[in-house]
Order: C-alpha cells, then sequence, then structure tokens
C-alpha cells in the first residue's frame, strides 16, 4: 500500500479512537491574518490551523516542528490534497453510498459531542476535582415532611429565611443550630457535620457546590434538598485524606464484664507485636462474623464514612501492612491493618467510575438543564406562544386518556425557532404527543390538563434542542469540525486510490506483467531443502527411536507401511519445502542429502518429531505466481507514483514559503 494511502490510515485510526489531541497554534507574526493560507492546490486553499492541527495529532510527541519533519509531513499532505482534489473532480463526493458512509461516520462521532456526554464528562471532571479536597462544614436544618404540599414547602422555606435572618443579626450560627435545627445530630455537633468529600449524597449538589466553591465562615441558604432545608456555613478546607483500604478484628462489648474485652484486645496486640500474623489472630479471635471469613476485610473506606475514632485510627497507621492500636467504638475494641492507601488516581482511571455515579445522580438533571439553557440562549431561542396557546385551547379532559389523537388543522405552523433555520412546527410535537402516550398518562394523574401538556411541550423542546446541538457541530466544534474533514477527505481518497491505483494493480494482468519484467531478480528464492517431516503422537514414544532409524535408509511410505495398521496410526509423514534461513526446521538441519534430525519432543502439541532431508535446490528467481502478492504491492506504489506526477501537471500546487518558514522551529 502506498505511504500516503498508509499514513492515512495511521491519521483514521488515530481519529476514531482518539477523538481529539490538543493541538498547537504556532504564532506566525501576520499581523492581523490570524490563519493565513499555506498552500494551495488548484486553487483551493489549505490553512495553517488545519496542517498544523493534523501535523501535531499525527506525530504526537514527536511534533518537533524540525524542518525535516515538516517537509516531509508537507510533501505527504500535499500528495493527500492532491488525491482529494481529483476525486472532486471525478464526482466521488456526490456518490450517494458514500455520502451514506459519512452520515454513519458523523452519527458515531457527533455522540461524543452531544449534550448528554458533554455533561456527564463534565460532572466526572468536577467531582474528580473536588475529592482532592475535604470540606468542613455546618449546617441547620428545617425539615418538610414527605409529599409536602405547596404551602408545607412555603411554610418551610420562610422559616430557614427568618433563621438565616438572626444569624446575620448577630446571632451565634452554633446557639441558633442548638436551638432550632431539625437534626437531631445538632445537640452533639451544634450543626457542625465536620469534613466531608465528593460526591454528597443524592438532592444535596447545590450544596456540595457551596462546600467546595463558597466563601469560608459564609452562611449560605436556604438550600433544598430531598427532605428539606438547609443552611450552610463552609468552616475549612484541606487535601483530601483519601481511601483507606482496611480489615480489622473486633472483641464486641461484654456488658457481664467491662473489662474482659479490653483485656483480650491487649493480649491480641500483644501477639501481633510478638509476630504472629493479623489473618491467623482475625480467624481465632474476631467477633464480626460479617468479615472474619474473608480475614477480616472491609473494603476500600473514607472520611465520614465510620465512627470518628475508627477515621482517625485507619488514618493514623504510617504504612500497608501496618496496624493500629487497640481502639474503642459503640460495638467494641477493635484493631485495624491498613491493605494499601493508594491516593487519588489519574482522572482516566478514575473516569469510568465517575461518569457513572453522576449518571445517576440528580446532579446530572440540574447540569442538563444549565447546558439546554445555554444553547437555547446562544440559538436565540424565540417561543411561538400564540400557536402554543392556540393548541392548548382546544384540549379538553380526553387529552389525558388513551382515547385522544392529535386533530392539528395547521401542522405546518412554527412552535419556535432556533437559530436561522431550525422550526420545530405543531406536527412535529403532536407526533411527539402521539409517541409518549405512556407519559401522558403518568402525568395524567394530577388531572390538570395544562399542567401535562406543559410538561409535554418542555420535554419536547429539550429533545429538539437536542437535534439543534447536532446540526451545529460544525459550527460551534471546531475540533468536530475538523474531525469530519478528515473523514469525508478519507473516505474520497480510499475511493479514488482503489480505483485508479488498487484495482488496476490487481486486475491488470498485462500490466502487471510487463512491470514485472522490468524487477525480474529482486525477489529471489534462497537455498531450499525437500524435506520429510515425521511426527509421533507422545503415546507412542517407546517407538520413536525405532521409527527414526529405520527412516534413515527408508522412504516415508514405506515407515508408514511398517509402523502404521489399520487401527492405529502411529506416525505421519509430509513433505515441505523448506527456504534456508526461513524456517526455525531448518536450524535443525545439515544441509546435506539424506540428513535425519534428533528427535524433538514438543509438550504442547504431545508429538515427536523429526525431519529428513530428501534433496536440495539452488537459489533462483522466484516466479511472478511466487511472488505475486509482493510484486502487486510494488506495482501499487509505481501506479501511485506515477499518478502523483500526473496530478502535480493537472493542479497547480502554490506553497506560501513565509508562512512555511514560520513554523520551523531549528532554524540556523
Amino acid at each position: 500500500m502506498n505511504e500516503t494511502t498508509n499514513w492515512w490510515r495511521r491519521t483514521m485510526v488515530t481519529s476514531i479512537w482518539v477523538l481529539i489531541l490538543c493541538v498547537s497554534f504556532v504564532n506566525t507574526g501576520f499581523g492581523q491574518e490570524e490563519d493565513p493560507i499555506l498552500f494551495e492546490v488548484d486553487g483551493v486553499p489549505v490553512y495553517l490551523s488545519e496542517f498544523t492541527y493534523i501535523y501535531n495529532k499525527t506525530n504526537g510527541k514527536q511534533a518537533d516542528y524540525s524542518r525535516k519533519s515538516l517537509d516531509e509531513y508537507l510533501d505527504l499532505y500535499v500528495k493527500f490534497k492532491l488525491k482529494v482534489r481529483k476525486a472532486k473532480s471525478m464526482q466521488l463526493d456526490t456518490i450517494p453510498a458514500l455520502n451514506q458512509e459519512l452520515a454513519g461516520y458523523r452519527k458515531q462521532l457527533a455522540d461524543s459531542y452531544l449534550l448528554d456526554k458533554q455533561v456527564v464528562k463534565n460532572l466526572a471532571q468536577e467531582v474528580y476535582d473536588r475529592k482532592k479536597q475535604d470540606v468542613d462544614i455546618s449546617h441547620i436544618f428545617v425539615s418538610i415532611l414527605a409529599n409536602p404540599t405547596p404551602q408545607d414547602t412555603a411554610e418551610a422555606f420562610q422559616r430557614a429565611l427568618a433563621i438565616k435572618k438572626r444569624i446575620e443579626g448577630g446571632a451565634k450560627f452554633e446557639e441558633v443550630a442548638l436551638e432550632v435545627s431539625d437534626d437531631k445530630s445538632a445537640k452533639n455537633n451544634s450543626g457542625r457535620i465536620g469534613f466531608m468529600t465528593a460526591m454528597l449524597p443524592a438532592g444535596m449538589y447545590g450544596i456540595e457546590t457551596v462546600a467546595y466553591e463558597g466563601e469560608l465562615n459564609k452562611v449560605y441558604g436556604p438550600m433544598r434538598s430531598n427532605s428539606g432545608y438547609h443552611l450552610i456555613r463552609v468552616n475549612a478546607r484541606r487535601p483530601a485524606l483519601g481511601e483507606v483500604e482496611i480489615a480489622h478484628l473486633l472483641i464486641r462489648t461484654n456488658p457481664e464484664n467491662e473489662n474482659a474485652p479490653k483485656a483480650k484486645i491487649d493480649s491480641i496486640h500483644t501477639a501481633l507485636e510478638a509476630g504472629a500474623t493479623f489473618e491467623d489472630l482475625v480467624q481465632k479471635h474476631s467477633e464480626d462474623s460479617k468479615t472474619k471469613g474473608k480475614n477480616g476485610y472491609i473494603g476500600f473506606v473514607g472520611i465520614s464514612q465510620l465512627a470518628k475514632v475508627f477515621e482517625d485510627a485507619m488514618f493514623s497507621i504510617k504504612e500497608d501492612g501496618g496496624y493500629s492500636a487497640p481502639f474503642q467504638s459503640q460495638l467494641g475494641w477493635h484493631i485495624i491493618k491498613r491493605i494499601s492507601r493508594p491516593g487519588i488516581q489519574p482522572f482516566e482511571r478514575e473516569k469510568s467510575r465517575l461518569e457513572q455515579a453522576v449518571s445517576k445522580d440528580s446532579r446530572l438533571a440540574i447540569a442538563k438543564a444549565k447546558k439546554l439553557a445555554e444553547i437555547k440562549k446562544q440559538g436565540n431561542y424565540r417561543e411561538h406562544k400564540e400557536v402554543y396557546d392556540s393548541f392548548v385551547s382546544g384540549l379538553d379532559k380526553n387529552f389525558l386518556t388513551f382515547r385522544w389523537r392529535p386533530n392539528l388543522p395547521k401542522p405546518d405552523q412554527t412552535l419556535f425557532t432556533l437559530g436561522k433555520n431550525f422550526k420545530p412546527t405543531l406536527g412535529e410535537f403532536g407526533e411527539y404527543l402521539g409517541r409518549s402516550s405512556r407519559d401522558r398518562m403518568r402525568l395524567a394523574r394530577s388531572g390538570d390538563v395544562n399542567g401535562v401538556v406543559r410538561a409535554l411541550y418542555d420535554s419536547f423542546v429539550d429533545e429538539q434542542v437536542m437535534k439543534f446541538q447536532e446540526t451545529q457541530l460544525e459550527i460551534t466544534n471546531p475540533d468536530f469540525k475538523a474531525l469530519m474533514r478528515e473523514y469525508e477527505e478519507g473516505i474520497l481518497l480510499f475511493e479514488a486510490t482503489k480505483m485508479l491505483v488498487w484495482d488496476k494493480a490487481s486486475q491488470d494482468s498485462v500490466g502487471l506483467e510487463k512491470f514485472f519484467k522490468g524487477i525480474v531478480g529482486k525477489y529471489k528464492w534462497r537455498e531450499r531443502a525437500k524435506v520429510e517431516i515425521y511426527r509421533i503422537s507422545k503415546q507412542y514414544e517407546s517407538q520413536a527411536k525405532a521409527i527414526r532409524d529405520y527412516a534413515v535408509a527408508h522412504t516415508g511410505e514405506e515407515v508408514k507401511a511398517k509402523f502404521n495398521t489399520e487401527d492405529q496410526i502411529v506416525v505421519n509423514v509430509e513433505e515441505k519445502l523448506l527456504e534456508k534461513g526461513r524456517h526455525p526446521q531448518v536450524n535443525k538441519l545439515r544441509w546435506e542429502i539424506g540428513t535425519v534430525t534428533a528427535l524433538d519432543i514438543n509438550d504442547k502439541t504431545n508429538t515427536i518429531s523429526f525431519n529428513k532431508v530428501l534433496s536440495l535446490m539452488p537459489p533462483s528467481n522466484k516466479t511472478l505466481k511466487e511472488a505475486r502478492g509482493y510484486i502487486v504491492a510494488d506495482y501499487q506504489d509505481h501506479l501511485e507514483r506515477e499518478w502523483i506526477k500526473e496530478l502535480r501537471k493537472e493542479y497547480k500546487v502554490k506553497i506560501r514559503d513565509k508562512v512555511y518558514e514560520s513554523l520551523i522551529k531549528d532554524k540556523p
């Protein structure tokens, strides 16, 4: 395969698996011309940014911008563009099958750039960055009953707001928390929860955001969670302690003899100090039935997951394999063993787990709604309220039943616009309502026609905004635009090369024969040996020596006749031509007729083998048939070189030397 096609294949493989690499945009010093033309093919410009993008992505860390590297790559890219220009002149870009293939690539690539994937990735990165710190927070909690009425919610909010005003008026946070917080633990901690780390529990994304981004000692809120309203104060932040992988040994509290558990744990600790293994002691003494069968293994534990005394003990252990001094919890007396403390792993290692976690969290809906609002704002979203209102005014209670079917006298009316040309219609909304009957029935329990249709309309708008975003990817995302250009031009290159080089090389027998005559002698056979290869099943190992000795003076057929029976195949024989220096078997041969190698036992195949040289053949030229694969490849390269010569005559290439010279970093 030719060099520019090989180069393109390497580039496309990179594009498929690595959607985008960082692009180093070079300071060209061309004044107001931020993206100058580097070269033209038949008047079609190739801009500097395009060349540096593809140069960086293909070469990676080897993209050193040396003259040698740039000269080689510019030559390849000019050849590539010449072929693309030829493909377009052949109107290959109008072939439906190729356009369909490109559309398939676009759909596959677009998925990685669309809103859902972007939001999940951003949220995962946000959690990862937050996990680098622990946050110490206090809160005052105002609870809301399950299934609250709007009045319940409003009263709770006003109560929380009044509490905040008291604190802003000079009351001490701790004293107010002790007095009014609905969190029962406030009686012991005055509202101070202590250090926590991301992710906070479901429904607390807003609280988490304040904890990591808010000012220290400032009161924020009221902030809503799944169970009520919170006033939040951030007390401190510190580098994250991370997680510790631990096991433990437990001696439970004994109400009848309070001193016995302490005495027992101390004796166990003494045994550890004397060299007993933690695992053996767990098996003999631990009273935790859930972990005893696993040598006390608990797993990875972070802050705020266990009692503080437990947390303090596990973080006090200085090295893997070490263990804590005995300590007491509500359950009894413990000794902890530290198995590992890996620290924060690279994002790429944590990415999959974090993306899975945020996908299940309510923060996804919040972030998605924010992103949708941004897209609507950027797209200058305009709702045609009169069309929506007219449609809703024609609905009755029948809309809340399975019997309802859309009756749209003017389905072409525009409901809203995004950008210049994206205009979803009333008819499209009707189709959406038709395929969303299950959601309509679920919402119908409220009995509120206006509320149900509005909820479904909002979902329809979100769906259409997603479609709009996909249509705008080439405009809003330069990386996506660059990738789509690569795919489009790559498909055209492949098709043109197939038609004008590859197919011709394999099908033009006359041209191939003529080409072969010009390179006769390029492909040669080394000296070859015609050998018999004898293979004996290992179960007949006792006969192997006799078979080899007999084969010295007899043919393979005679050997098989002597040792094989109708019921038992003891030995198999095959003839082969072995080329000197190319086959492992040859290394064991004396290059003489009649040579028989020693017995070779192969445990993997359960066979015993040896070889016998029947004849020798001197070096000779390979025929076209014998070297066809290599010769066709050579012919392809020949045709490709001739093609490039023709393309350079057909299309003028103009390189802007001043722009090109600005790229070079190793100038004398």
